[in-house]
């Protein structure tokens, strides 16, 4: 059975120098993860990266820039992200049966990331592309309506990937501890994923869904936490004045991904409540790699009958990218 990881990363030696040069380093104490055999694997787009994903029983990796990405870059991401893409569409030619890509964006410039998506989408062959939380603006702010219109109307999704919180919800929230347990604390630990499905629920609020009603959005390691507070959100509706309840936003609007966190309780909370025809797999490589064979075990494993399988596999993922053709 084929299978398809949906949120698998890379990094460049390029977007390295641009955080650096930026002062996004020295303020973002994530970027730090980026190092060691995590680097390396994040720099491979070849042979290691390939014979990991056989280890793993991956067959297909949709490739996207690690967070937090160009984010909070200036005009000059433009040039950088059309670059970033180039590269990536010729891995792909390369290897089309292994890799197909998010679009990189650059984010600050909103109008130039939606000319770029729309050329990714059109000209690149890419099946969507990944936005971060973490950002001085939330995702729901106009500045990224343009990317968000943009994706409705050509049709693909996109994935709200976690990102370092800003420093003050850092300080107010996540600190108190050691340098290296506030770092965890408001990264891997929690914040990341608050943060993320925060950002979702945004959306939700501020009417986005019912201005762009076939905007789909993607949310990793099974919903950043928003589905298992599923019942308390549509207490909401009460007060949101909007066209639909809130579960209805979560079963039309949102599509869920495993991330490598591959726990079958999980599976079903997110079956529970989006459908079985809105999850989709990945490994969130190489942050989540283990040895083992472990996405094929846990594939193997999960409580689906086949046809649920397939579409957990590579289905839901070829569906929602229009890929009628894939196997």
């Amino acid at each position: 059975m084929k299978l398809i990881g949906i949120e698998e990363h890379f990094l460049t030696e390029d977007v390295c120098g641009a955080w650096k040069a930026s002062g996004i380093e020295a303020k973002d104490p994530s970027i730090a993860f980026n190092s060691g055999v995590i680097k390396r694997r994040l720099f491979d787009l070849a042979d290691e990266r390939l014979a990991l994903m056989d280890e793993t029983g991956l067959d297909v990796q949709v490739l996207s820039l690690t967070s937090p990405a160009l984010q909070g870059l200036g005009s000059e991401s433009v040039e950088m992200a059309q670059r970033i893409n180039d590269n990536i569409a010729e891995v792909i030619a390369k290897y089309p049966d292994r890799f197909q890509a998010l679009a990189t964006l650059p984010v600050s410039m909103p109008d130039e990331a939606a000319i770029e998506l729309e050329r990714c989408i059109k000209t690149l062959g890419f099946k969507g592309t990944m936005l971060c939380s973490g950002g001085q603006e939330h995702l729901d702010s106009p500045t990224y309506f343009p990317i968000l219109s943009c994706a409705e109307t050509m049709n693909v999704p996109i994935l709200i990937h976690p990102g370092t919180p800003d420093e003050a919800v850092r300080n107010a929230y996540y600190s108190g501890f050691s340098p290296e347990v506030n770092t965890a604390f408001a990264t891997y630990g929690l914040g990341w994923h608050y943060d993320a499905g925060i950002q979702f629920i945004r959306l939700i609020l501020a009417g986005t869904f019912d201005r762009l009603p076939s905007l789909q959005i993607i949310l990793g390691h099974w919903g950043e936490v928003v589905l298992f507070y599923a019942e308390r959100l549509a207490v909401m509706d009460r007060v949101a004045n909007l066209k639909s309840p809130v579960a209805s936003y979560l079963r039309e609007n949102l599509y869920v991904t495993a991330s490598g966190m591959f726990l079958s309780h999980f599976l079903d909370r997110a079956i529970a409540i989006v459908g079985e025809e809105r999850i989709i797999f990945s490994t969130d490589y190489p942050f989540q790699y283990r040895a083992g064979n472990d996405a094929r075990k846990f594939l193997e494993k999960c409580n689906l009958d086949e046809t649920d399988k397939a579409a957990f596999a590579h289905a839901n993922w070829m569906h929602l990218t229009r890929d009628r053709h894939a196997d």
